[in-house]
């Protein structure tokens, strides 16, 4: 998708062309980015990349944000907060006052603190699992790498018996603070009794591997230099390389407050402040998503950033402490309809979110769902939005805002088109297969026979890959296993006898191979083998009570972008190959390979597979989050 942009700084020409092509920029190239004065044409660039990754949805989740004690035995220089026991502002949380801030209707509860020396174990772990029993829908995100390296050493334990004993009690996500900059000469001079960057990376590395998904965060606007903050951002671009296990990059301003450096430091400026985010929106090419944490950035600096590569908010972050302590200018507690009305004025879709950024709920008008997977790239690629606004979301979840009425129309998982026929018309596209998928994965340790009371670990992601799996084992192999829900990500597939995967990280692991399993089934394979009928993962499909007019110009903007892809799957596939590991011959054959208009071939096998759907028991799925 070319995008013209009349640059001011002629050193952006090239860096653009990096940009478009997929490839990674350089320190140079993010040195000449905050160095520039042309801060409009690096914003396009950045929202350019943000709507690639996120279309038009910018994220929310309510959240409280809890900071259990203010005692903590390090003294950094740049902290406001901490305090030592005894002094007249030092205060301490007892697992029930912190219980009691939560509420039923909240989503995530993130809880970062001091460190205090005389607080056992148990507590911690009374804190978490007091939380999980008596607000089980709320996503515990708890304890920077900071507070696990203190957990690890005062404890006597390892990083992993750490995250483990957490992860058994409740913990889903980390938080990303401790980072401030990865920057020895920085350390030294302000944080020297804090871990630096090789522990924190450890850390973080380590619960990746543990399925433990983390943020990651950089504190700019002290006395680190423009290259340190550049070198910041390779370093978590080079883990999240390696383990893929971040969710956001959240940047934060300093805020000088009484810090020892205040004399040395004053508030970053607006313009400082959306440059941040727009490099590391460009920078960090492998992160889904960065924060523009208004709690930090004000309202107003954080709506322009949402133009500037931002696709998320925060949200209602109660009792906020330790930005506030510092000087911090915002209201404690930002409502609700607040942030959605900033968003909706920022023309893009207000999506509130869980810990794992599944949408929840949607707060706009005229949302069209998108499967963000190379399959579907063909629809997408030339799609002329005019009244419609776009939403990346995976085919589970977009069945689960379409029962609330939340999507107008989308390419749609078949089940979900099944179970909402009533309200959903159907058009004469799809995404079907002739005999083999790729990207609808079932990664073994055993046989189909021997899957028999097995258990299957099943991404998020499906709705209808699941059901198919279900058909396959029960209809044709006669075989009944157990299966577990696994969130889209980072995970530890060590407790499964098979996982099934679908979309990109399918198509991803098919290529490289899942660690430890040993047999790779493509179940649009095993159907065409046994009913030789091609299959039909998703249907395009619209809400019945849409004016005509608008289901007509729907239809028309979808038959026109998919006329103008099928010449040149190469070419608009190469961009999403490149993520996932593909050469332009690869994308090409993968896409070749799909059928995307619905044939009276395709019609019969979604018969086919609706009567054996409807004849086979569905089997309960555990560890389904949110729904």
């Amino acid at each position: 998708m070319n995008v013209s942009i009349q640059f001011r700084d002629k050193f952006f020409i090239p860096i653009w062309q990096k940009i478009q092509n997929g490839n990674r920029l350089s320190l140079e190239d993010g040195v000449a980015l905050y160095n520039t004065n042309d801060i409009i044409s690096l914003g396009k660039m950045a929202h350019f990349v943000q709507q690639q990754k996120s279309g038009d949805a910018v994220y929310f989740v309510l959240n409280r944000k809890i900071e259990p004690t203010n005692i903590c035995v390090l003294s950094c220089k740049f902290c406001d907060f901490a305090t030592k026991p005894g002094r007249p502002d030092a205060y301490e949380m007892t697992n029930e006052d912190i219980w009691s801030k939560l509420t039923p209707d909240l989503h995530e509860v993130h809880i970062t603190g001091g460190m205090p020396a005389h607080w056992g174990w148990e507590h911690y772990l009374e804190m978490l699992s007091g939380i999980k029993e008596k607000f089980p829908e709320i996503d515990i995100k708890a304890f920077t790498a900071v507070e696990i390296d203190f957990f690890a050493k005062k404890f006597r334990m390892s990083i992993e018996e750490v995250l483990r004993q957490l992860k058994e009690v409740g913990l889903r996500t980390m938080p990303g603070g401790g980072a401030e900059v990865f920057s020895e000469r920085v350390r030294r001079l302000l944080f020297n009794q804090k871990i630096g960057a090789k522990r924190w990376l450890e850390i973080h590395r380590i619960a990746h591997r543990m399925g433990i998904p983390t943020n990651a965060t950089l504190l700019y606007g002290h006395i680190e230099t423009i290259e340190e903050r550049i070198v910041h951002f390779m370093k978590l671009r080079e883990l999240q390389d390696e383990t893929g296990g971040f969710l956001s990059f959240i940047p934060l301003a300093f805020q000088p407050g009484d810090t020892g450096i205040k004399a040395h430091s004053h508030f970053t400026s607006a313009i400082d402040d959306l440059k941040t985010i727009a490099i590391s929106r460009l920078m960090l090419d492998n992160f889904p998503h960065i924060k523009a944490y208004w709690v930090m950035l004000t309202e107003e600096v954080a709506s322009v950033a949402l133009n500037f590569g931002a696709d998320d908010m925060d949200g209602t972050v109660g009792e906020e402490h330790i930005a506030h302590d510092a000087g911090a200018i915002t209201p404690m507690q930002l409502a609700k309809n607040q942030i959605i009305k900033i968003i909706n004025d920022a023309g893009k879709i207000p999506v509130e979110r869980d810990v794992y950024y599944n949408p929840i709920n949607v707060y706009t008008d005229h949302v069209i769902g998108k499967i963000p997977y190379l399959n579907s790239v063909p629809f997408y690629h030339h799609f002329e939005k005019q009244q419609f606004k776009i939403l990346p979301i995976n085919p589970r979840r977009m069945g689960l805002l379409s029962e609330k009425g939340q999507i107008d129309a989308g390419l749609f998982s078949l089940m979900d088109y099944f179970q909402q026929e009533s309200h959903l018309a159907l058009l004469p596209w799809c995404i079907a297969t002739r005999d083999q998928v790729k990207s609808v994965m079932l990664f073994s340790n055993h046989g189909w026979g021997d899957l028999d009371g097995k258990l299957i670990g099943v991404t998020d992601e499906t709705a209808t890959s699941v059901r198919l799996l279900q058909v396959l084992l029960g209809k044709r192999y006669g075989v009944r296993a157990r299966f577990e829900r696994l969130h889209a990500g980072v995970n530890d597939y060590s407790a499964y006898d098979a996982v099934l995967l679908i979309g990109d990280e399918a198509l991803r692991r098919n290529k490289f191979g899942l660690a430890g399993f040993e047999l790779v089934f493509d179940l649009a394979r095993e159907w065409y083998e046994w009913q030789k009928l091609p299959f039909v993962f998703a249907v395009w499909a619209v809400k019945k009570s849409l004016p005509e007019e608008t289901k007509k110009e729907l239809s028309e903007i979808i038959g026109h972008s998919l006329s103008q892809s099928e010449p040149r799957y190469a070419e608009i596939g190469e961009l999403r190959g490149k993520e996932i590991g593909l050469n332009r011959n690869e994308v090409e054959e993968y896409l070749a390979g799909f059928n995307y208009r619905l044939g009276e071939r395709e019609k019969e096998a979604m018969r086919e597979f609706k009567s054996l759907a409807q004849e086979t028991e569905s089997v309960n799925i555990k560890g389904v989050h949110h729904g």
